[in-house]
């Protein structure tokens, strides 16, 4: 058996077992889920979701082992993604670096660390920069391609 014959009996598989899921979602109701899920009881829906997470895990798995399949097969991809993977590390450490970590309260009453308050600074700096980036990037082709 090929791991396209494999894969169409496991997408059967769990699709057949999300309409099963599903029916019993519908037969139950939206008032007695609703009533059910305010008591804490979540076993209607429960299965569903970790159907869906399952379903995830799988997609997320199978897409990263054919990722770093083709990346190790070709060498030239492997090195244009390592160049990509450093660059994106040093705008991080750039964001990280340029961000200045202050206590701050919050609404819930808690307080967010001066570690954790640099942190968030560097995610809004490294977004910034990779904007800047894009949009230049975006420009630099439009341009480009208007003068040939």
């Amino acid at each position: 058996m090929d791991i396209q014959k494999i894969t169409k009996y496991i997408v059967l598989a769990l699709g057949v077992i999300g309409l099963i899921l599903q029916f019993v979602i519908l037969r139950k109701g939206d008032d007695a889920i609703e009533m059910a899920g305010l008591a804490g009881n979540f076993s209607s829906v429960s299965p569903m979701i970790n159907l869906a997470l399952i379903i995830l895990i799988i997609v997320v798995l199978i897409t990263l082992i054919s990722s770093f399949a083709s990346l190790a097969s070709n060498a030239a991809k492997l090195k244009k993604a390592g160049i990509s993977i450093a660059a994106f590390a040093a705008v991080v450490l750039l964001s990280f670096l340029l961000s200045e970590g202050v206590e701050t309260p919050m609404k819930d009453g808690e307080v967010l660390s001066a570690s954790g308050s640099r942190w968030v600074g560097a995610g809004l700096r490294t977004f910034y920069i990779l904007a800047v980036i894009a949009v230049g990037t975006m420009l630099y082709s439009g341009v480009k391609r208007f003068f040939k």
